[in-house]
């Protein structure tokens, strides 16, 4: 069985950083792809940030680019997400994401993802 475990929540300040983590385990685990997604109060789960290892890209919602850095190791099944100039919306509880095949066009959608982990809390105070 695999098992997503995020750590890196936490309080901060609007303007403030955080550093997301995520480490997978279990037998033959392998994926094409890692993610993020958040899910706020009262809202939909939406996505965040992607990275793929085998096609070398990553990609992010529009309204974290620029201020949020997906990476990893995949050797390592480790995934990191750089938070910077965070924003009191940004608040939700956070979810890294495992998929073994990604189909780009559907990047964004969180059926693509096999594995969830259990979430970790992001928030951001004014």
């Amino acid at each position: 069985q695999v098992q997503l475990v995020e750590s890196g929540g936490g309080l901060v300040q609007a303007g403030g950083s955080l550093r997301l983590s995520c480490t997978a385990s279990g037998r033959t685990f392998s994926s094409d792809a890692m993610g993020w997604f958040r899910q706020a109060p009262g809202k939909e789960r939406v996505f965040v940030a992607a990275i793929s290892w085998g096609g070398g890209w990553t990609y992010y919602a529009h309204s974290v680019k620029g201020r949020f850095t997906i990476s990893g190791d995949n050797a390592k099944n480790t995934l990191y997400l750089q938070m910077n100039s965070l924003k009191p919306e940004d608040t939700a509880v956070y979810y890294c994401v495992a998929g073994h095949r990604i189909d780009q066009v559907n990047r964004r959608s969180p059926y693509e993802y096999d594995y969830w982990g259990q979430g970790t809390q992001v928030t951001v105070s004014k």
